[in-house]
């Protein structure tokens, strides 16, 4: 005899994790996104130059979490710098690992050479702090500028927090946009987080989670301002116009030695002064005590220009 027994299937555990899973489900923000990936391509060459040592940074994840469990995934203690993003009027954290605050501190007074040792959990101290909001300072002044081509926001620390569970962002079940750099500074790799909760850029989400399609959107601070330099030392022929006339060809073929030319010009008239076939300015003629022959400029002959900004156009 063979005995058919039922099978009762519970959906209620199905149920809860589709439940569940919809909580967790959030917006993607395409121009956050992008604007941190180029944050991380200029903030390399602000660090090179603010530590004096070869720094890569790359983004390695922007991932979408509720605020608590984003500061849960933090590690104790931590450096964390509570900023005030006062366009937005909403508060943001910078977080430096531990093992990123060490390596800073090292660079920073010359133990570059000293090879990394794994170290016990402990507070900071005074001089740590102070060496690690000059840090972060130097890392949101650059995000602001990463952030000017889509919406201008200025950061500034608030406060340092060393205790995660300490830290108030915002309600939390929020949602949260994290976003993590990987830093290598003379082969010391660590990294350093960015929590930003949706109630810190409400303002503006809207331009924040629009698809971003290509073209320009800031660029390399760094690159640009080292072209900049360059450019402004470039070495270019300058020439004074003294006056121009058109007659015709058969004239100048006949032309002889000794022969004057009237270009119509009185002596008091203005130069133009030229340079690369493109008049720049108007200027009077003079002489120097050594007795030769100056300019003095009068006049323009072009509109000023902020010249970063003719860089990227």
């Amino acid at each position: 005899m063979t005995e058919h027994s039922e099978i009762t299937i519970d959906t209620r555990a199905v149920e809860e994790l589709i439940v569940e899973r919809a909580k967790r489900s959030y917006t993607r923000l395409p121009m956050l996104e992008v604007v941190f990936d180029r944050f991380a391509l200029s903030l390399a060459q602000v660090l090179k130059s603010y530590l004096g040592a070869m720094v890569d940074v790359t983004l390695k994840q922007v991932d979408y979490l509720t605020c608590q469990d984003a500061i849960d995934a933090l590690p104790d203690p931590s450096l964390i710098a509570v900023t005030e993003a006062l366009d937005w009027n909403g508060t943001i954290a910078a977080v430096m690992r531990p093992d990123l605050l060490y390596s800073v501190l090292e660079i920073t007074f010359g133990g570059r050479t000293v090879p990394e040792s794994p170290r016990s959990a402990r507070s900071f101290t005074g001089i740590e702090k102070r060496v690690g909001k000059s840090f972060c300072e130097q890392t949101l002044s650059e995000l602001s500028s990463a952030f000017e081509k889509v919406t201008p926001v200025k950061f500034e620390v608030s406060h340092l927090e060393t205790n995660p569970k300490a830290l108030l962002l915002a309600p939390p079940t929020s949602s949260c946009a994290r976003a993590v750099l990987s830093l290598n500074i003379e082969d010391r790799v660590s990294e350093m987080v960015f929590l930003l909760p949706n109630t810190a850029f409400d303002s503006v989400g809207d331009v924040l989670s629009q698809n971003f399609t290509g073209g320009q959107l800031g660029g390399d601070t760094g690159w640009r301002l080292k072209l900049t330099e360059k450019l402004g030392t470039t070495a270019i022929p300058v020439s004074a116009v003294l006056g121009q006339a058109v007659m015709p060809l058969r004239d100048v073929l006949s032309w002889m030695p000794g022969q004057v030319l009237d270009l119509g010009m009185q002596v008091d008239d203005p130069v133009t002064i030229s340079v690369i076939g493109k008049d720049i300015a108007k200027a009077e003629v003079g002489r120097r005590k050594n007795g030769k022959i100056a300019l003095k400029v009068s006049d323009k002959l072009y509109e000023e220009e902020e010249l970063p900004d003719v860089l990227l156009d």
